[in-house]
Parts: C-alpha cells; structure tokens; sequence
C-alpha cells in the first residue's frame, strides 16, 4: 500500500513538517485483479456504445434533411456534448482501473475537475433550453417557426458552451492553489469537490461558497425553469380534445423528460442532499449514473420514443448495406 503516497513532497516549514501533493490517488473501485479487469472490459464497453450511440444520432441529424429542425439541431449537438461529458471520465477510469500506482498528476485531476463540472453546467443549460423548445412548440405552435429560427438555435447552443465553460475557471485555480497536504488519497474515480477540499489544509470557506452557490444556482434555476415549462406544457396537451393529439404531444416531449429525471434525480442526490450519510461506494455509483450511464442511456431513449429518429437510423443502416452491396 506505499503507492498511497507517492507524489507527496517534503517541505521544511518552521512550524511544521509538511507533505506537499504533487499528484492524487484515485481509488477508484475496490476488488480483486478479476473485479478489475471486468470493470474495464464493462466501462469500455459501455464507453464504446455511447460513442457509437451518440455519434449515430449526430450523423442522423446532419445526413437527414427532415430533421433539419430546431427540436433536432438541439438533440444532435446535445448528443456531441454526451459524448464529451462521457469522455471526461471514462478514459481516464480506464487507465486507473489497469494502473497499478492509480496516480493523476495535478494538473491532471484539476483539468478533469474543470472539464467535468463545465460539460455537467453545459448538460444543464442544454435541457433547459430543451424544454423551452418544447414549450413554444406545443404551446405556440403557430409562432414556433418564426421565434425558434436557426439564428436563435445557434445563440442558444453557443450561450450554454460558453457559460458552462467561463463559469469555472477563476473558483477552480483558487481551489489548486490551496495547500494539499493532509493526504494525496481520494476515494473516488475522479476529481470531485468534496474529495479534493477534504484534503486542504488551509479553509477556504469564500471559496467553497462562491463554488457552491454557483453550482446550485445552475441546478435550481435549469430545473425549476423546466419544471415550470413542463407544467404550462401539460395543461395545453390536457386541453387538446382529441386523444392522437395528446399522445403526439406527449411523444415529442416525453423522451426529454426521461432525460431529465435520470439526470437531474441522481444529480439531486448526490449535490442537494448531504452526502456525509452516503457511503463512498453509493456516491460512486450515484456518479456513475449520470456521468457514465446517461450519455449511454440517452440515444437508446431518443432513438426508441421518437418515430423520425427511427425512421431516419433506418434509413443510414439501409443507404448504408445499398452502398456496401453495390
């Protein structure tokens, strides 16, 4: 067990002598060398299939001329962000899950930090607007063309990139720049913010708070504007007489709300309620979820509920067999 501490460099203070972290221990998932190589084989696995889901719903989007539309121009670029988010820990998993040290230099875990929290706050954003999609399209279906126009997608997509990415970088320098010398052994497969400040030294409670606040106000204010969308949207389709009408209705926006409730649900857990009376292992899988499992989950949800996303992969998988026979 002395790999625990490799990376941890003496210092000669004059009160004190203390190690100073050059690099984290990820613990990861305990087990045996066969857990080990299973949890690889499955993470890659898993890994693989939410690139080639996410990647064929992209290429569905662009190569389909009827799902030239805002609703999937939304969806395709949501799927580029999974695929990203995805790839913000699973690699990384990977190599730790083979490596015998199970090290992340520092610059890396704070990179994968920063990475991490950006593409969850981009996920957030993307939902929320998602939602709004959905509202103007059942509930001013006659102003939707001329409100929802490409110009405004563009903004929109570009708004949330930029948001979720200029959001981060000042609180997540002063965190690496607070004195790690405790331990350098975080019992989690990536670096999270409740690890990493268990391992300061020093407190850094304006920091903590600027941290939190900003995280919650992106968690609260996404979810309460989409729960506010979901509520106007459902007394319109309760409203529409005939009964295709209402299951057409329900169809379009009910694979976004499973998104969201597989999302947002282990999201809540996790951040909202205190996670001292979580065991590791819980909030490791809880991570799991909607880090790892919902990129995966999410072309098999859109895919399966939507008529036109399956109409359109149909007909990718038939061009393609035509032009491999030919």
């Amino acid at each position: 067990m002395s790999f625990f501490f490799v990376g941890l460099r003496p210092m000669n203070w004059s009160a004190a002598h203390i190690h100073i972290v050059t690099e984290f221990v990820l613990l990861g998932f305990p087990g045996c060398w066969e857990i080990q190589i299973f949890l690889f084989l499955f993470f890659l696995l898993v890994y693989v299939l939410t690139l080639l889901g996410n990647g064929t719903i992209i290429c569905a989007v662009r190569w389909d001329p009827r799902l030239h539309t805002p609703m999937y121009f939304l969806l395709g670029n949501f799927a580029f962000l999974e695929i990203w988010y995805a790839s913000s820990t699973v690699p990384n998993m990977l190599v730790n899950i083979l490596s015998k040290t199970k090290a992340i230099s520092f610059s890396g875990c704070f990179l994968q930090f920063y990475f991490f929290f950006s593409l969850g706050t981009t996920e957030c954003l993307f939902l929320a607007v998602m939602a709004y999609d959905r509202y103007l399209a059942i509930c001013h279906p006659l102003h939707y063309p001329t409100i929802m126009t490409g110009k405004l997608c563009r903004i929109l997509v570009s708004l949330c990139w930029l948001t979720g990415f200029l959001g981060y970088p000042i609180p997540i320098f002063f965190i690496s720049q607070l004195p790690f010398c405790r331990s350098n052994i975080i019992d989690h497969f990536l670096c999270d913010m409740d690890p990493l400040m268990a391992l300061s030294c020093a407190p850094a409670p304006i920091t903590e708070f600027v941290f939190y606040t900003q995280s919650s106000f992106v968690l609260f204010f996404t979810i309460m504007y989409i729960l506010r969308s979901y509520i106007l949207l459902l007394r319109t389709v309760f409203q529409v007489p005939s009964a295709a009408g209402r299951r057409k209705a329900f169809s379009t926006c009910g694979s976004h709300l499973a998104v969201v409730s597989l999302f947002y649900g282990t999201v809540m857990v996790m951040y909202v309620s205190p996670t001292y009376g979580i065991p590791s292992l819980m909030q490791k899988i809880l991570t799991l979820v909607y880090s790892v499992m919902t990129p995966l989950f999410n072309p098999l949800i859109y895919s399966l509920r939507n008529k036109d996303m399956k109409l359109a992969l149909r007909n990718i998988l038939f061009r393609r067999k035509i032009s491999q026979n030919s």
